[in-house]
């Protein structure tokens, strides 16, 4: 795989909008000398998703969550491209795979979650060269208690904390809207937190995130009452978020204040507060967005799988298929039958581990070897299903991207 394989370059066409069929048969064409399941990504469909968030984000760096990729040729690519800046890891151990230099000597990577992995921080602790590139997170005085036992202060290089804010909505009636994330909601706790870690040795305050996934990760095209929502929980952040983290700077010099994700560049790059929002999903275009009134992104990633029976005329059955999303299980946790248009699960079975039959007008025109394909419900799941993406570039596959599961890493 060359440099110029994985060079993104905004894209003059969108045939995934314009030509579905032309679409997805190119893809069928491109990968047909592949054994299913196979997974592929369209580089011109990412390319357009990425000048897309770019483009949204209006100036505001991006830092890319690898959880929504999880593969390590895509992060370098995007950030080679301007307006993309560090990444967003989901796990320390990942955090310091890709600092080092197996995994890329990344080197500025925000951990997104509290770990409690020992040999990690142990790791991080006795490194200063991954200590400089890798910020933990924090929203508890315990964690630094955890980091403290595992290496003392006097024995470890200064560790780098990032500082989660509570970004959740406390809604009139509704009550909590959002994750259940930090427990720092007010700027008050942000403040207090914040003076702790400073008064601790060993520690370098250097960054907040508050996440607002009630704004970012809910669908809500259709949905007048939930965009409601979501403009009154954003004006009421846009103010607490902003008190925090002018509390916060006088007893920190802040390097960075990260929020948002793909589903609210619009929104989190209009507040003052922030100087990067972390987004990765809306790379992928996975069909969660589907049902966003801001954007509607290329379906760039997507997974192919082989009929293999014809129980009868009116249904055909795949081979595999149970890829199923995290979250609260409902229907649009499925992989959605993307090509060819007219097919649709059976209710009684729907997406099998081994096995998912479809019906619906194409069905019957399917035979035992075609292929059909599939898009998953979120985006850096998919990578842990296969152990590499077929990277299509006009009409050929160009490179084979190893997933963080093709280079044998598992972290969560």
């Amino acid at each position: 795989m060359t440099a110029s394989t994985t060079t993104l370059t905004r894209p003059e066409s969108a045939p995934w909008r314009d030509d579905p069929a032309g679409y997805w048969g190119a893809l069928t064409a491109a990968t047909a000398h592949l054994d299913a399941p196979v997974g592929v990504l369209s580089a011109e469909a990412l390319a357009a998703n990425a000048f897309d968030m770019q483009d949204r984000a209006q100036g505001t760096p991006i830092r890319v969550a690898s959880k929504s990729v999880r593969v390590r040729g895509v992060l370098d690519a995007v950030l080679a491209l301007p307006g993309y800046r560090g990444i967003l890891a989901y796990a320390l151990p990942e955090a310091l795979w890709l600092a080092s230099d197996a995994g890329g000597g990344h080197e500025d990577v925000v951990v997104g979650y509290p770990s409690a992995n020992r040999a990690a921080l142990a790791a991080l602790a006795r490194d200063e060269r991954l200590a400089a590139r890798v910020t933990i997170m924090v929203d508890d005085p315990a964690q630094l208690d955890l980091v403290d036992a595992v290496v003392a202060p006097a024995g470890r290089a200064p560790i780098r904390v990032c500082l989660e804010l509570d970004a959740s909505y406390r809604a009139p009636v509704l009550g909590h809207l959002g994750v259940r994330r930090s427990p720092v909601h007010e700027p008050a706790q942000a403040r207090a937190l914040a003076e702790e870690i400073v008064r601790r040795p060993g520690f370098a305050l250097v960054g907040v995130m508050a996440y607002e996934a009630q704004i970012a990760g809910v669908v809500n095209r259709g949905k007048p009452l939930v965009q409601a929502m979501q403009r009154a929980s954003a004006a009421e952040l846009r103010e607490r978020r902003g008190e925090a983290v002018r509390s916060i700077r006088e007893v920190a010099d802040l390097e960075f204040v990260n929020g948002g994700g793909t589903g609210s560049l619009e929104s989190t790059h209009a507040d003052p507060a922030v100087t990067e929002i972390a987004a990765g999903s809306g790379l992928f275009g996975p069909h969660l967005f589907d049902g966003y009134t801001a954007f509607t992104p290329a379906p760039a990633a997507a997974f192919a799988l082989d009929v293999v029976r014809r129980p009868t005329d009116r249904i055909a059955t795949l081979l595999g298929g149970g890829w199923i999303a995290s979250g609260p299980p409902a229907s649009d946790r499925l992989p959605r039958l993307a090509w060819p248009a007219g097919l649709r699960m059976l209710p009684r079975e729907a997406a099998g581990e081994v096995q998912t039959p479809v019906t619906g007008e194409a069905a019957r025109d399917l035979r035992v070897g075609d292929r059909v394909w599939l898009r998953h419900t979120k985006a850096g799941e998919l990578s842990e299903h296969l152990n590499a993406l077929a990277l299509v570039r006009d009409g050929q596959v160009v490179a084979e991207l190893p997933t963080y599961r093709g280079e044998g890493k598992a972290y969560l």
